[in-house]
């Protein structure tokens, strides 16, 4: 196995940088992403990013992560680092993200695939109380971190185009040390050593899942729509002219997390397919939604706004879609929030440079259907991801808009806090790069339970019970994945 780069070449390398990523390129087209990840990632803080374009294509890359060289998590305004990383100042988890990437500020290297170095995790949906002032926030009655980082250390980037496996370890190299080089070759050598391993699994059945599992809701389907009619009461006198309740969905869990997520990738295939294990904690979800992406001075938003249940036949998902796009709330609905993505990402933009580059144009997904368009623009020289997130966190297509008057009518209708829900998932790279979904068809598992949580935009014709139905519907897929992960 060829590893790059050399022992003298690293050491170059480390006179001019905090970390220098050591890799090795194999042949992968036996493997897939699932079997690399039960091979390598062992039982502690690991991660799988994968994602599907057009709706039935497999995205080029996978990204599995583990053994990292630190995590970060923040409660309450105080972040804990655990491992190697440097102990920052400041209670703003924001300003700590901050802190983070300035330390290992780096620059690509031409072999390296998209996601190589950086921190992989969650920005939960409550951290916009450090971006925006908002009252008190509902009751926090799990207790999850408001967010959870894992800086990559070891990394296996799998390549569907080249059927390759680019293996990565990232060394520390504080003043230039050259000390962790040989460790790092030998983690990439015992990585390759397990790929190689062969190993027997029992050949299953293509499970029919469908079943549900019993759910405990955060309100009654009564109360959400009576939470409905108070947000079109708020519509209606001007405070604000969409509101996008939520209602989340308890279940008993003793399951494994990532069975779970084995099924949400056969059920609901989606752009964004992420598996996050962290201490105490597991996130598995399957996002229509991007949140926000930046790669080479662009920045890039695509807004979800309308929605309707899969049909039965190709002639009803026919019907279904023609009708969406006839909608007049629909469209008005979708058209306010594409705006409201113009707005935020203007803000970080150059002037001018923001455009519309595709416009509602119809996103089928296993149980619903959705409008979607696409917003780009031209960042602004200095502007890092830390100041993207904050210009565009939350999405305006979970909130509402205004956004701000949104959210505070959202507190005074959801009676629990939100958490990792309706927040940011995917990666924020030591060069500068920014890659998120937001957390929407995503089960939470934490001390034996799991849950699941939809929302609905509210605009003042909304129909209370077809709101209620379509967080339902949003939910499904997840929810069948629960019941079903035993059968993976």
């Amino acid at each position: 196995m060829q590893v790059t780069p050399s022992r003298q070449e690293f050491a170059v390398l480390a006179a001019s940088r905090a970390m220098v990523p050591v890799r090795a390129h194999l042949l992968a087209d036996r493997h897939t992403p699932v079997g690399v990840f039960e091979r390598l990632a062992g039982s502690g803080p690991a991660f799988l990013l994968e994602s599907v374009e057009g709706g039935d294509r497999w995205g080029r890359w996978s990204f599995i992560g583990w053994d990292p060289l630190f995590t970060v998590a923040s409660r309450r305004g105080r972040s804990v680092i655990d491992g190697t990383g440097p102990q920052v100042a400041g209670g703003d988890p924001l300003q700590v993200l901050e802190a983070l990437l300035a330390a290992y500020e780096t620059t690509d290297l031409p072999d390296l695939p998209p996601l190589h170095s950086g921190l992989v995790g969650y920005l939960g949906y409550d951290a916009v109380r450090y971006i925006e002032h908002l009252p008190g926030m509902p009751p926090d009655d799990r207790g999850l971190p408001e967010m959870a980082w894992q800086a990559v250390g070891t990394l296996a980037a799998f390549d569907r185009f080249t059927h390759t496996i680019t293996l990565v370890r990232n060394v520390l190299t504080p003043g230039g040390d050259t000390s962790g080089y040989p460790e790092a070759v030998a983690r990439l050598e015992a990585a390759a050593a397990a790929l190689g391993e062969q190993e027997r699994r029992e050949v299953r059945p293509v499970p029919s899942f469908g079943k549900m599992p019993d759910t405990v809701p955060s309100v009654t389907g009564a109360e959400y729509q009576a939470g409905v009619v108070r947000a079109i009461e708020h519509i209606r006198a001007g405070d604000a002219f969409q509101v996008v309740p939520s209602v989340r969905l308890e279940v008993d869990f003793d399951g494994d997390p990532f069975a779970v997520y084995r099924a949400l990738r056969l059920i609901n295939p989606s752009p964004y397919l992420f598996f996050l294990r962290h201490e105490g904690l597991a996130i598995a979800g399957s996002s229509p939604e991007l949140m926000v992406r930046t790669r080479h001075g662009r920045v890039h938003s695509r807004p979800i706004a309308g929605t309707r249940p899969r049909g039965a036949t190709p002639a009803e998902d026919a019907a279904l879609e023609a009708e969406l796009l006839a909608d007049p709330k629909e469209r008005a609905e979708h058209v306010m929030l594409v705006d409201l993505a113009r707005n935020d990402l203007g803000r970080v933009s150059e002037y001018g440079s923001v455009s519309v580059d595709e416009l509602m144009v119809v996103e089928r997904y296993s149980h619903v259907m959705h409008i979607v368009s696409g917003v780009s623009g031209t960042l602004r020289p200095g502007v890092g991801p830390v100041d993207v997130l904050r210009a565009t966190f939350p999405h305006g297509t979970v909130t509402g808009a205004p956004k701000v008057r949104a959210m505070e009518i959202i507190d005074t209708l959801e009676p629990v806090a939100r958490g990792p829900y309706a927040g940011a998932v995917g990666y924020l790279d030591f060069s500068g790069n920014l890659d998120t979904a937001i957390a929407l068809r995503t089960m939470v598992a934490a001390g034996g339970k799991a849950w699941v949580q939809a929302g609905a935009g509210v605009v003042a014709d909304s129909i209370p019970a077809a709101e209620w139905r379509e967080c339902l519907a949003k939910a499904g897929a997840v929810l069948e994945a629960i019941a079903g992960a035993a059968d993976v």
